[in-house]
């Protein structure tokens, strides 16, 4: 795997430092109709209202983000008694949704989660498993729908109970007012944690990731172990692409790496303006959800 750095940004008004997976991630020079360089673009501009909103996103996250914030949105959030839905009727919720911490476009979630599944199906026609999980890797995002603040439910993650790492995106200037940031408990390299433990025994900040894989499990579904685990951490951005927190990862962990680098390309460069046709889409992927995730779940 290629070692993915820091780059930084300069623009009129701050330096900000985040990490590019396009160098290791990109499929070609251009994927859908845009550069592959403009994706990912966190540079602040005051005078930009997408730039603001996502700065503003990422800033109340990493306030607010803790290891009681998380400790007590799993506990709400694992008691699945919030509302009874198949996977598409909560997949339609998406149509109603922008994502606030996306940089990239600013569309009805719905149209990414159907993107993300045609170009996969496209470029891996026989795995019909991953054609299902590009499709509902986002659909932990129906949080939104329920009384949840969107810094809480999209964006990037990352480990609570331990050090910040320096690949988070905007990591130097919205942390200062994180109450773990000071606490001895968990501001060191380990935190809480012991070497290799591995991250599924790593609390991470509360997102659509974490949800929607224990709805997953709870609801008995039949995904693969890769899809699930592609599901649970591909907005872990600091581990798969900053390459942070490895010291925390074990060998399962890296063994699971290629399938999220992999997915990745399909979910960050398919967004774009282009909307599918949806409805005559439609039944093909409801021949998936029978398959792998059929009818009510407990959300």
């Amino acid at each position: 795997m290629r070692n993915l750095g820091a780059t930084m940004i300069q623009t009129p008004l701050e330096t900000v430092a985040y990490v590019d997976p396009s160098e290791h991630l990109r499929p070609e020079p251009v994927f859908a109709a845009k550069p592959v360089g403009t994706f990912r673009d966190y540079s602040i501009d005051l005078n930009d209202p997408i730039k603001e909103r996502v700065r503003k996103t990422y800033l109340d996250m990493h306030t607010n983000q803790t290891v009681d914030f998380v400790q007590a949105k799993v506990a709400h959030w694992t008691k699945f008694d919030k509302f009874k839905a198949n996977i598409m009727t909560a997949l339609d919720k998406l149509n109603a949704l922008v994502d606030e911490s996306d940089p990239d476009v600013n569309i009805p979630n719905i149209v990414h989660a159907f993107q993300t599944a045609e170009r996969i199906r496209k470029e891996h026609p026989d795995d019909d498993w991953f054609h299902l999980t590009g499709l509902i890797h986002d659909l932990g995002k129906v949080m939104a729908f329920y009384d949840e603040p969107q810094w809480a439910v999209v964006g990037d993650t990352f480990p609570v109970g331990c050090q910040h790492a320096k690949s988070i995106v905007y990591r130097e200037t919205s942390f200062h007012n994180n109450p773990d940031t000071f606490d001895n408990r968990y501001n060191t390299e380990y935190g809480i944690y012991e070497p290799h433990c591995g991250i599924a025994n790593i609390m991470m900040s509360w997102g659509h990731d974490e949800y929607l894989y224990r709805v997953l499990k709870h609801n008995n579904c039949t995904l693969p172990e890769q899809a699930l685990f592609m599901i649970r951490y591909h907005s872990f951005y600091p581990w798969h692409s900053g390459k942070d927190y490895m010291h925390l990862a074990n060998k399962k962990d890296m063994e699971m790496l290629p399938w999220v680098l992999e997915f990745n390309k399909y979910d960050l460069y398919t967004k774009c303006t282009d909307v599918p046709d949806i409805e005559k889409l439609k039944p093909y992927y409801q021949s998936l959800i029978d398959k792998y995730i059929p009818g009510d779940l407990e959300w």
